[in-house]
C-alpha cells in the first residue's frame, strides 16, 4: 500500500516529502534559509564584478579572486543543504560524501590563503600576486578532492551494496573520518589568523579579525554537529535527527561565512586608504634601506677646481698640453696699409678769375 503524501505535499516522490511537509517544519525552514542564502550569495558575486573597477588598492584587488572562490564554495554549501533534507538514496548519498568535504575545503582554503597574505601585509611586506593566491587555493582544495574521489571510487566499485545500505552509525563515522583534512585546514586557518594581529598596520588587522571570528564560530558549529552526529543522537535515541543536524550545520555555517566574513570584507573593499595605517601601494616598490656607494672620483674635475682656487701648479692641469708653451714676442710690425683719399684739384678754389 502506497504511503499517502503528508499535508502540504502533492503527488511527488516520497524522498522529497521533507521539502514540503508542514508537520515536520524543519525541512521547510532550512530550505527557506538555504534559498535566502543562495540569493544573497549570488547578489554578492554580482557585486564583486561591479566593484572590480572601484578598487584603488592593488593589494585589495588581488583579494577579489579569493572572494569569488569563497562565494562559490558558500553557494555550494547552501545548495548542499537540500541533499540532506531529501531522504538518502543512490544519488544523494555519494553527493553528500563528496561535496560536503570539497565545498568546505574550498571555503577554508580561501580563508587560509587570505590569512597567509595578510601576514605579509600587516608587516608592510609585498603581498602575493593573484596567480600565487589562486595556486594556493587550488593546492589546498585539491587534497580533499583526491581524498573524496579515492573513497567514493573504492566504495562504489568494490563495496557498492555495502556503501548504499550502510548502517547509520557506520555511515556517520565514515562521514566524519572523511573530513579530517577539512578539520586540519580549519585549525591551521585559525592559527594563522592569530598571527595577523602581530603586525604594525591596523587596517590589515581588521581583515584578519574577520577571518579569526569566522573560523572561531565555524569551529564551534563543527564541534556541536560532529558530537551530535557521532554520539549525541545515539545517547538520546534520536537517530532520525542525523540529517537535520547536518543540514542545520550547513545553513548556519553558510550564514556565518556571509555575515562574519564576506559582507564586512566587501564593505571595506572600496574603503579609502589611510596613509598612517596602510602601506601605500607604491611603497612596496621603494627601497627600505639605501646603501651608500662610493665611486672613483674624476680627478680631472678635482684638479681643475684646485687650479681655480689658486692652488697647485697650472702645468698639472689635465687640460694642459704635453709640451711647455712660451709667449712669443713679435719681432716686426706687420701692418696692413690703409688706403688714403687723393686731394681734389679744386680744394683751394675760391671762385675768382685767374690772370689774363
Amino acid at each position: 500500500m502506497a504511503k499517502s503524501p503528508p499535508r502540504g505535499c502533492g503527488s511527488i516522490n516520497a524522498d522529497y516529502y521533507l521539502l514540503c511537509d508542514v508537520e515536520q517544519a524543519w525541512g521547510i525552514v532550512l530550505e527557506s534559509l538555504a534559498a535566502a542564502g543562495v540569493i544573497i550569495t549570488i547578489f554578492l558575486i554580482c557585486s564583486l564584478f561591479f566593484l572590480i573597477c572601484k578598487v584603488q588598492d592593488n593589494s585589495k584587488r588581488h583579494m577579489i579572486s579569493i572572494y569569488f572562490f569563497f562565494l562559490l564554495g558558500t553557494l555550494g554549501v547552501f545548495g548542499l543543504t537540500f541533499a540532506f533534507i531529501i531522504e538518502p538514496n543512490d544519488s544523494t548519498r555519494p553527493t553528500r560524501f563528496f561535496l560536503f568535504g570539497v565545498l568546505f575545503a574550498l571555503c577554508f582554503s580561501c580563508l587560509l590563503t587570505h590569512a597567509c597574505n595578510l601576514n605579509k601585509l600587516v608587516k608592510g611586506r609585498k603581498p602575493f600576486s593573484w596567480l600565487v593566491l589562486l595556486l594556493l587555493i587550488v593546492a589546498f582544495t585539491l587534497v580533499q578532492v583526491v581524498i573524496s574521489i579515492e573513497y567514493l571510487v573504492t566504495m562504489l566499485v568494490n563495496q557498492r551494496d555495502i556503501f548504499l545500505n550502510m548502517p547509520a552509525e557506520k555511515n556517520n563515522k565514515d562521514f566524519v573520518m572523511l573530513l579530517i583534512y577539512v578539520l586540519f585546514l580549519m585549525a591551521l586557518t585559525f592559527l594563522v589568523s592569530m598571527f595577523t594581529f602581530c603586525g604594525s598596520y591596523k587596517s590589515w588587522k581588521r581583515h584578519g579579525a574577520h577571518i579569526f571570528v569566522t573560523v572561531l564560530f565555524s569551529i564551534a558549529i563543527w564541534v556541536v554537529w560532529i558530537t551530535m552526529l557521532v554520539r549525541g543522537n545515539r545517547i538520546l535515541n534520536r537517530s532520525s535527527w542525523d540529517d537535520p543536524v547536518v543540514a542545520i550545520a550547513l545553513v548556519s555555517n553558510g550564514w556565518i561565512f556571509l555575515i562574519m566574513y564576506m559582507v564586512p570584507e566587501i564593505c571595506f573593499l572600496t574603503a579609502p586608504l589611510k596613509l598612517e595605517d596602510y602601506p601605500a601601494e607604491n611603497d612596496f616598490c621603494h627601497p627600505r634601506l639605501i646603501k651608500q656607494t662610493y665611486g672613483v672620483e674624476n680627478r680631472a674635475y678635482t684638479q681643475d677646481e684646485i687650479l681655480q682656487g689658486g692652488k697647485g701648479d697650472p702645468s698639472n692641469s689635465p687640460y694642459s698640453p704635453p709640451f711647455q708653451m712660451k709667449a712669443i714676442k713679435p719681432q716686426n710690425d706687420f701692418t696692413i696699409p690703409r688706403p688714403k683719399a687723393r686731394t681734389s684739384p679744386y680744394h683751394d678754389y675760391t671762385g675768382g678769375k685767374g690772370p689774363m
